[in-house]
């Protein structure tokens, strides 16, 4: 049995939106605790990026606004490969910054595509073209 398309780009939507939630949920809630990202101060970077984190990877995870929400983590994620990583040298194994790359642009790919087949976006329009 093959799996469509539009389920694995679900599965892989789901799986980003929690790993990038469980960054939220350190920084804001402290769970997991995470010993590097106590002391948020919300009324920085920092705080808007545990913001984003938290409020984004739920979005993410459920698949509500995918398109718009993924441009916006994108984007984060870029500003801060160029922000905390690039300083530090050229090369993202090097200077630390593999993981906000690849968030970038899985990121940027979910902006294009969309949420998938298991989505609360597909549930939302399966529901408009039935009105």
């Amino acid at each position: 049995m093959r799996l469509p398309a539009t389920y694995m780009l679900s599965i892989l939507r789901i799986m980003a939106g929690l790993l990038f939630l469980e960054h939220g949920t350190s920084k804001v809630l402290g769970i997991p605790l995470d010993p590097m990202a106590h002391h948020v101060v919300f009324a920085s970077l920092g705080g808007l990026a545990a913001i984003l984190e938290l409020v984004g990877g739920g979005l993410l995870t459920v698949g509500l606004f995918t398109r718009p929400t993924a441009f916006i983590l994108s984007g984060e994620m870029a500003f801060a490969y160029f922000i905390a990583h690039f300083p530090h040298g050229f090369y993202p194994l090097l200077n630390k910054g593999e993981i906000a790359v690849l968030y970038c642009f899985v990121f940027l790919y979910f902006s294009v595509t969309g949420p998938g087949a298991l989505s609360l976006d597909a549930l939302v329009s399966r529901g408009k073209t039935k009105a």
